[in-house]
């Protein structure tokens, strides 16, 4: 029998899902809760196998924060999040959790059973929307990753008067203010952010100045 737990504060659903889950001859309802913070209290003290778990409850994001203590109580239990929530960042966040699957609520009830069955045996198939979501940023992250390590690499190799460059850029001053701070000539500080666009692969100042904040690392420079 596969156990399910099943945490919504939404009375009728809830009551809803456990007649579904009740009715099932391979599946049983091994216990409920209203709230995030009950679902971990009872996580404590009963094994569970699934846990269907709705977002917004006591709070905007009750699940979130209760999948995460689940996740760190290591008990085991896989969690489906069942919730009307479907923004990008919501689903980033909820999968960062550790779960293994995300459901939109008002799907068929046959869909939520086969997810259910799907997670059981380890072979959860999220729709592929969610998918998607999760792969963008999934592969946002690599650039980020990459860009970063790029950037770093780079940084090795600095001079000191190109870090101190990078360093006037990054406050906002242009040519012709870098080169009255530092006393020299214009041509000399062109020549200079030349030498840096070669080495971060630029076309425009700006170009770096962003890539370093984005990165969020400014303080490398000051």
């Amino acid at each position: 029998m596969i156990r399910v737990a099943i945490v919504d504060d939404f009375d009728l659903l809830r009551e809803d899902l456990c007649e579904l889950i009740a009715g099932q001859e391979d599946m049983e309802v091994v216990w409920q809760a209203g709230s995030g913070q009950k679902a971990v209290e009872l996580a404590r003290e009963h094994d569970a196998d699934i846990v269907l778990m709705d977002i917004e409850m006591e709070t905007i994001n009750a699940g979130i924060v209760a999948a995460e203590k689940l996740r760190d109580q290591g008990r085991g239990q896989r969690i489906i999040f069942l919730t009307a929530h479907e923004t990008n960042q919501t689903i980033i966040t909820a999968m960062g959790t550790g779960a293994v699957d995300y459901v939109v609520k008002g799907c068929p009830d046959e869909e939520i059973l086969q997810h259910i069955r799907n997670a059981y045996s380890g072979k959860p198939v999220m729709e592929s929307r969610i998918q998607e979501t999760i792969m963008r940023e999934y592969s946002r992250l690599q650039r980020s990753e990459q860009s970063l390590l790029f950037f770093i690499n780079n940084v090795s190799q600095l001079t000191a008067a190109e870090r101190e460059l990078l360093r006037l850029l990054l406050e906002g001053n242009k040519v012709k203010d870098i080169a009255r701070i530092r006393c020299v000539e214009m041509i000399t500080v062109k020549t200079q952010i030349k030498g840096l666009l070669r080495k971060f692969g630029c076309s425009r100042t700006k170009e770096i100045v962003s890539m370093i904040q984005e990165l969020n690392i400014s303080h490398l420079f000051m």
